[in-house]
This record gives C-alpha cells, sequence and structure tokens, in this order.
C-alpha cells in the first residue's frame, strides 16, 4: 500500500509540474486524478504545498533576470515599478484567500462536479478570449501599469475556486487588458511566485498539526517531480503560445471536463 501510495503521489507531482503554468487548472486535475484514484491528502495540504516544487523551477529558470531586478532596484526606477507591479498583482490573493480558506478547502476542493463544470466553461472562455482579444498594447510583462496589474490581481482571485487555472485567469485577464500572449504567460509566471509561496506558507501553517511523516514523504516526493517537470513545460511555453496561442489548453479542458463530468455522473 505504501508504494502504491509513494507513486500515485509522484504521479500527482509530474502531473502539477506539468499543469502548473499552462492555463489548464493544476489543481483542478490533481483533485479529480486523486478522487478517482482514492487518493486523500491530510487536510488537502499535498495539492497545495507541492506546488513549491513549481515556483522553484520558475526561480531557476529565471534567477539571472530576478537577480538584476533586485540589485538594480536601489537606483532603477524600471526595476522598482515592476517589484511593485507584482506586489500589488498578488495583494488581492492575499486577503481573499485568507478570509475564504476554510470554505475553499473544505467545500471548493472537496466538490469533484464542481471541478469537472469550471473545467469546461474556462476551456470555452479561453477559446472565446482567443477570438476576441483586443490588439496587443504591452508586449513586456515587466511594464505593464499599475493599475493594469491591480486588475489581474483581482481576476486571479476567481482560480480559488478548483478547476479555474490560476495561470488561465490571470492570462485571460491580461490578454483582455491588452497584453501579447507571451507577455500575458510572462507576467502569469512572475504573479505565481509570491501567490503560490504564500499559499504553501499559509496552508502548511493551517495543517502543520494533521501533517505526519508520512503525508511529509508524500509531499517530498510530489514536490521533487513538480519542480523537474515544469522546469520543461516553462522552457517549452512560451515559444508555444507565441507560435500558436491558447486554444489547445482550451480544447484540452473541455475533452477532460467533458470525460470527468461523465464519469462523475455515471457514479465513479
Amino acid at each position: 500500500m505504501e508504494g502504491s501510495t509513494t507513486l500515485v503521489a509522484a504521479f500527482l507531482g509530474l502531473l502539477e509540474g506539468l499543469t502548473e503554468f499552462i492555463p489548464v487548472s493544476s489543481t483542478g486535475h490533481l483533485l479529480l486524478v486523486g478522487h478517482f484514484l482514492g487518493f486523500e491528502s491530510a487536510g488537502n495540504a499535498f495539492e497545495v504545498v507541492i506546488q513549491l516544487g513549481a515556483v522553484l523551477a520558475i526561480l531557476t529558470i529565471y534567477a539571472a533576470r530576478l537577480w538584476h531586478v533586485f540589485s538594480s532596484a536601489p537606483h532603477d526606477p524600471a526595476s522598482r515599478r515592476f517589484i511593485l507591479s507584482v506586489l500589488i498583482a498578488f495583494m488581492p490573493a492575499v486577503v481573499i484567500g485568507v478570509l475564504a480558506h476554510d470554505f475553499i478547502k473544505t467545500v471548493l476542493f472537496e466538490t469533484p462536479m464542481l471541478i469537472a463544470v469550471m473545467l469546461i466553461l474556462g476551456g470555452v472562455i479561453l477559446l472565446l478570449v482567443e477570438r476576441i482579444a483586443p490588439e496587443p498594447r504591452h508586449d513586456d510583462a515587466m511594464d505593464f501599469p499599475l493599475s493594469m496589474a491591480l486588475k489581474i490581481g483581482f481576476i486571479q482571485c476567481l482560480a480559488m475556486i478548483p478547476g479555474t487555472s490560476r495561470s488561465g485567469s490571470t492570462i485571460v485577464g491580461a490578454l483582455l487588458l491588452g497584453a501579447s500572449k507571451r507577455a500575458a504567460a510572462e507576467f502569469s509566471f512572475f504573479l505565481s511566485m509570491p501567490t503560490m509561496a504564500g499559499a504553501f506558507a499559509y496552508d502548511l501553517y493551517k495543517n502543520r498539526d494533521v501533517l505526519d511523516a508520512a503525508a511529509l514523504n508524500e509531499i517530498a516526493i510530489g514536490f521533487v517531480m513538480a519542480f523537474i517537470s515544469a522546469v520543461f513545460v516553462v522552457k517549452w511555453l512560451l515559444g508555444y503560445v507565441s507560435k500558436h496561442g491558447y486554444a489547445l489548453f482550451g480544447w484540452w479542458r473541455i475533452i477532460v471536463g467533458s470525460l470527468a463530468l461523465t464519469a462523475l455522473l455515471a457514479g465513479f
């Protein structure tokens, strides 16, 4: 049984890394797969905490760029402005996430039917936005207006409904606000760092009393797998969406959500 659980944790970690930064909802995928495989984590902490592996993948890939931004911030207004834009976009998630944490984890995370429906709905929205998004006015994710960053931050909060997708909501919001496809993905990457690190820390604190050695072992395995797979996805994604857009992910969401919904209605 322990070996089986280890394999499931490794698979879910791989799935997390593959889906975290594409607009298909990594949490939705994890919860649905966990439901059908009978995998349960203490306080649903596993699904949130292993996201830190994906965050570290972003930090690794963008280490040189982030070092330049922070080291130049004391004398470079553009660097200070970029840091401020990410913090401003992050703040709505802090407030709403703390206030709604218990409801999200005990109700929304426990409703597979809702997740399947949100996957389908999000896929339809993604396909629609591909068609109606305005002509891009912002090609650099490090130069978004502060007001635009704040709006993206509020839109990101929709992802607290599992199945919506954090990256999906921020990318859709950025596209509708005039970002290019590449800039929308990159800003989503940057915003993921404080958002997911904050969710990791808060969830670990809230579940500190229910995480035993077995749970921590599962998290460690999932964490490593998420890191490795996320590195490959981030390196691939920017080039792909610059050329092909986001339609593939919209159709993926619709197909996965429809299959999950069918299985749930059939009693699985």
